[in-house]
């Protein structure tokens, strides 16, 4: 190994006892939630004051970096809770289609009453 290899293995600094692991590189096999701990570990590092300049500058760009993973994440599961609903919406539809809607009372029509009017009965002469 020449000097000045071995010159720059020295200045990387070792993790001391109270600072926090390496970031994590592959956020593609991490779970939401152990990203979302992570995250959470991170703003207690930064919360306590101990970190120094080098860690604060790495911890930030690996909280943000899990974070979009996170968010990235969320939407993946809001796309699919909304398409379960769209099917639960279709199968609702098409169980009223085969004849849940004869059994309305004459008169109601066939959305119900307005949700900014609610439905008032009729007037007895």
């Amino acid at each position: 190994m020449s000097d000045a290899q071995s010159e720059s293995q020295s200045q990387v600094p070792a993790a001391g006892a109270g600072e926090t692991p390496p970031p994590q590189t592959n956020t593609q096999a991490q779970t939401y939630e152990a990203a979302s701990a992570r995250v959470e570990e991170i703003i207690r590092r930064l919360d306590s004051g101990e970190a120094s300049l080098n860690e604060t500058v790495a911890l930030v760009g690996e909280g943000k970096k899990l974070i979009e993973f996170c968010a990235r994440e969320l939407e993946s599961v809001s796309g699919t809770l909304e398409e379960l609903r769209l099917d639960e919406l279709v199968a609702q539809l098409e169980r009223g289609a085969t004849g849940a809607d004869t059994a309305r009372p004459a008169g109601a029509n066939a959305e119900g009453p307005s949700p900014t009017q609610p439905h008032r009965p009729e007037p007895r002469i």
